[in-house]
């Protein structure tokens, strides 16, 4: 019904903003990420969302989303079987859109099931059902695109050596596969050694 929404903002807490649209006031659901990055808006400037609105029998609800990658992660998580909208927010609220979609392509359930109300079993169902999306790009905001295609130059450089040492190296130390690729696919490694590779992963991860 609405692709966005731009007016003040009336009202913001964690997990609800309002916005005040031509006089009317839209009550948002909006999930941790946007609210970071809206929280040092004034009531003087203008803000805008977009949005997703969910039907149901007896209610309707007004998702709001800082920016199209987001909305298009939550569409996405909710064609999930036993995925609503509940559990995309706090899916969103975890994760960027960029690391969720590192997770699923690197079939990180672990990672996936740190999100709040998110287990094991769900964070399974997540991975079968979008993981080929992912991969191949299907559907795939183009905010992922730089993540994504990063993630085989990170996954075939951990094969030639100093790479791969550094990768074990940092999951020994407690990090996540996740997290470890999405450190070192902005990294130049070649022109590091293993200790500096380390180094400069760390301070990203950090």
């Amino acid at each position: 019904m609405f692709h966005y929404i731009s007016g003040s903002l009336a009202a913001l807490m964690p997990g609800t903003a309002v916005i005040d649209a031509g006089g009317v006031g839209f009550k948002m659901t909006i999930s941790g990420h946007t609210f970071e990055k809206i929280s040092s808006v004034s009531s003087a400037e203008r803000v805008m969302l977009f949005t997703h609105m969910a039907v149901r029998e007896d209610d309707m609800e007004l998702f709001g989303f800082f920016d199209e990658s987001e909305l298009e992660t939550f569409r996405l998580l909710i064609t999930v079987s036993g995925v609503g909208p509940k559990a995309a927010m706090a899916i969103l609220s975890a994760f960027t859109p960029e690391k969720f979609a590192i997770a699923v392509c690197t079939e990180d359930k672990k990672t996936i099931a740190r999100a709040n109300g998110i287990g094991p079993k769900t964070a399974a169902r997540i991975i079968l059902e979008l993981h080929d999306k992912m991969a191949a790009g299907v559907a795939l905001p183009s905010a992922f695109e730089g993540a994504v295609s990063a993630m085989p130059a990170a996954s075939g450089a951990a094969a030639s050596g100093k790479v791969s040492e550094a990768q074990e190296a940092l999951l020994v130390l407690g990090y996540s596969r996740t997290e470890v690729l999405s450190a070192l696919s902005g990294i130049d490694t070649t022109a590091l050694d293993v200790e500096n590779i380390i180094r400069a992963a760390l301070k990203k991860l950090m």
